[in-house]
């Protein structure tokens, strides 16, 4: 492609506006914002005006443009954005980690079909560069986990809950008001957010296709004070992982979940909006990346990051699709979970294989014990919006 980057951007709020920053301040790199597609083209911004538009067709059949950034939220509407783009034969860097969950096989097929590169950095750890140190550094079948706290709202929550003693609400909203988190805070709190991440993750570290729903995940929406006592009472933090791990040598499980981590692990010094992941392979150990994961600035720069990558003509290899595949996904493994509950009945959905430790009290209710992942897959529709929290105890 040209060297000349004239870039179409759909969105601009916190990380359109953050990559137009980085991008000004940005010497080494020949590229422009040509259009910016809004849907208010009234709303101020600090952004010429004369590059807003309201109809992505400005953008997508502009022949001028060879780049696009997909910027918004909405994953149904970046998921036209891009297969268009692509089929108009542009270049794409996206920060949608949902739409990638939900369609990343048909993209990539796409990006092939098309011979245009399709880059998403941003949509992973914010500033940290973990799928090109994947595709890149990591390109061979030597790798068996990677882990970590991948949602920088939620860690940001935990952090002001365990180190300043404030409450889950407060600090929830204190995460709102800098922007961390969205004012409909489900996907960072429900674990939705790190589960479409670790889903990037797997396609990259193992080349495999997995889909949202065949993951378990739970959030921290329901931490109460008495799940944070015990934490604390332990030596404990509570920190929200996703994990996706070899089993058996050609399985691969995925989960997410609430964790008591210990002070010996990387994620217990893992505080405010940062992210961390922790890569484990054979001969190599233990490998932890760290950096902010939320934020205009973090993620503006990995997008940044992306359009530079285009201007030397960058292309993920997908070298695990290619070389590495015959892995399959399996949730049939053991866990072991703490589980604080109200309602007695709702323990016996557990069904734990071994029970290491309970307590039975009036206000305070939990059992750690051993039971099958596919267990928890089986009953997550009736255990959804009952009164308890759940969070593992197992290696990070």
């Amino acid at each position: 492609m040209s060297n000349k980057l004239k870039i179409g951007v759909f969105g601009y709020g916190v990380v359109g506006s953050g990559l137009a920053h980085v991008l000004k301040n940005s010497k080494g790199l020949d590229a422009s914002i040509v259009k910016v597609c809004v849907k208010d083209a009234a709303k101020q911004r600090d952004i010429d005006p004369k590059v807003l538009t309201l109809n992505p067709e400005d953008i997508l059949n502009d022949p001028e443009i060879n780049v696009v950034a997909e910027l918004i939220d909405d994953a149904d509407v970046a998921y036209q954005i891009v297969k268009a783009a692509m089929q108009n034969g542009k270049h794409v860097v996206s920060a949608n980690k949902k739409m990638l969950a939900y369609h990343i096989e048909e993209l990539i097929q796409l990006q092939w079909q098309y011979k245009v590169s399709f880059l998403y950095e941003a949509s992973a750890c914010g500033s940290i560069p973990i799928i090109r140190n994947l595709e890149e550094y990591y390109d061979n079948d030597l790798l068996q986990s990677v882990s970590g706290i991948l949602n920088g709202s939620s860690n940001y929550i935990l952090t002001k809950i365990f180190n300043e003693n404030l409450d889950y609400h407060l600090a929830l909203k204190e995460a709102q008001d800098l922007g961390f988190a969205e004012s409909d805070p489900t996907s960072d709190v429900g674990g939705f957010d790190t589960l479409y991440k670790l889903i990037i993750l797997t396609v990259h570290g193992f080349g495999l296709f997995v889909h949202p729903d065949e993951v378990f995940n739970s959030g921290i929406a329901n931490l109460s004070p008495k799940d944070i006592e015990l934490a604390s009472q332990k030596g404990y933090k509570i920190r929200l992982l996703g994990k996706v791990t070899k089993v058996n040598g050609n399985r691969v499980n995925l989960f997410v979940a609430p964790k008591f981590v210990r002070p010996t692990e990387h994620a217990y010094t893992v505080e405010s909006h940062y992210n961390g992941v922790l890569i484990q392979g054979n001969f190599y150990d233990n490998q932890f990346m760290y950096g902010k994961g939320a934020g205009a600035h973090p993620t503006g720069s990995a997008v940044l990051s992306d359009i530079t990558a285009l201007a030397y003509n960058y292309k993920y290899e997908y070298k695990k699709l290619k070389y590495y595949g015959g892995l399959e996904y399996t949730n049939d493994m053991d866990v072991e979970i703490y589980l604080r509950y109200t309602d007695k009945n709702d323990l016996e959905l557990f069904d734990f294989k071994e029970i290491s430790e309970s307590l039975t009290g009036k206000d305070f209710n939990y059992v750690i014990g051993t039971l099958n992942l596919s267990k928890l897959i089986n009953i997550r529709k009736q255990i959804a919006g009952k009164d308890i929290f759940l969070a593992y105890l197992g290696d990070e």
